[in-house]
């Protein structure tokens, strides 16, 4: 396989990465449109979450199914596919007068272009296009230009709302969704060399039946499932905490900010050392510092200050999880059906953050305190770190008898 020149190198990661951007920076400015859409259209605010919260869920259901057709099409063909869909579904949005219609666009079709356009298939793709000593630090700059994006696109996305209203500025996120298409035009993968007909190509049947059968592979999966119930937590909840606590309503603002600043940093260090040591250890570290940092919190005096270096120090292990865990998917089952396999740990990833933002709620409701899920976050933070200590950092038995 003719591999890019060095010189390309460059361009082919900067495109992954203001395509990273834009796409996570559009999805996630979705929530400054509930109070001026709810007002005007008179629809219930738990109608416009609902929509949202479908989202999230069909995100990663989809997940796997793009991962698939990127892997046998190319991940440029999906992005651009996803890239439409963006633009239809905020069109769509803008231009619905009934909630029904919202939730169509904003839950379902969103939902697919989410995943065809979203920081899956785009590390997937640059993990396969590129050499192995470059593909750590590709994924972790693909990671850190989606923070990125939430830190730089949702402001901008304010401003547009505060200029134009929110119909207006939904007609502008339409159009500067498609934008992630010449971005895509970077991300062209070499053809495939003709198949060994003395070794079959594995089959996208054979790699599911290898990955389900190795325990490794739901290690993977069970500890991206409490990184999503610890993001989606925070994401939703942190706020709400910060109001609790008597706090000015910008704290929380600001906290979830500093979140998505401190995470490009946070990525940018995973991607690298996902290249200079154990992923697996790598993993275990994030997770058990995440309990450590959650558990000086929930004890700490509940200050600004506080507030400020908790989201500071949690933005660095946000996202840093996903380089190392990428690698080890790709260590253990290989690249060529890299975006379907990572897309099924995903999809544990959303599970788990559809159980952060609900558990949050309920737990909230019932005891008027989110102590109990700061508990269950420490508990679940201790869990990933100990179910990562058997994983496996090679080829799995199946496909090293394949190779």
């Amino acid at each position: 396989m003719n591999l890019p020149s060095s010189r390309n190198w460059t361009l082919i990661i900067a495109c992954a990465v203001m395509a990273a951007a834009l796409a996570m920076g559009l999805r996630q400015s979705f929530g400054l449109f509930l109070a001026p859409m709810t007002a005007e259209r008179g629809w219930p605010a738990a109608g416009f979450a609902l929509a949202i919260a479908l989202q999230v869920l069909l995100n990663g259901v989809a997940q796997p199914f793009c991962g698939q057709l990127a892997d046998r099409y190319g991940g440029r063909v999906v992005l651009i596919g996803g890239a439409v869909l963006y633009a239809l579904g905020i069109l769509g949005m803008a231009l619905s007068d009934g909630l029904g219609a919202f939730t169509a666009f904003a839950g379902f079709v969103m939902g697919v272009a989410v995943s065809a356009a979203g920081m899956p298939v785009i590390v997937a793709t640059l993990t396969r296009m590129l050499p192995g000593e470059l593909r750590g630090r590709a994924v972790g700059l693909g990671t850190a230009g989606s923070s990125f994006g939430q830190f730089l696109v949702v402001p901008l996305s304010g401003v547009g709302l505060a200029t134009f209203g929110w119909q207006g500025a939904l007609f502008a996120m339409a159009a500067a969704a498609l934008l992630m298409i010449p971005l895509a035009l970077a991300l062209k993968e070499a053809p495939r060399p003709p198949p060994n007909l003395a070794v079959p190509e594995q089959t996208a049947r054979q790699a599911l039946d290898l990955a389900f059968r190795t325990p490794t592979f739901w290690y993977l999966f069970f500890g991206f499932f409490v990184c999503g119930v610890h993001v989606s937590f925070l994401s939703v909840h942190l706020p709400g905490f910060v109001a609790t606590c008597h706090l000015p309503l910008w704290v929380g603002a600001g906290a979830i900010s500093l979140i998505g600043l401190f995470n490009v940093f946070g990525s940018l260090a995973a991607g690298e050392l996902a290249q200079r040591w154990k992923r697996r250890e790598l993993l275990v570290c994030i997770y058990a510092a995440r309990g450590v940092v959650m558990t000086v919190f929930l004890l700490a005096p509940k200050t600004t200050e506080t507030v400020l270096a908790f989201s500071a120090v949690m933005g660095v292990l946000w996202l840093s999880t996903v380089p190392p865990t990428v690698a080890l998917v790709a260590r253990n089952f290989g690249t060529r059906w890299l975006a379907t396999l990572f897309g099924i740990v995903f999809l544990g990833h959303q599970i788990g953050g559809f159980t952060g933002a609900f558990l949050g709620g309920l737990v909230f409701d019932r005891t008027g305190s989110y102590d109990l899920m700061w508990i269950f976050g420490i508990l679940m933070a201790a869990f990933a770190a100990v179910v990562h200590l058997p994983v496996r950092d090679g080829p799995a038995a199946g496909l090293a008898a394949r190779a």
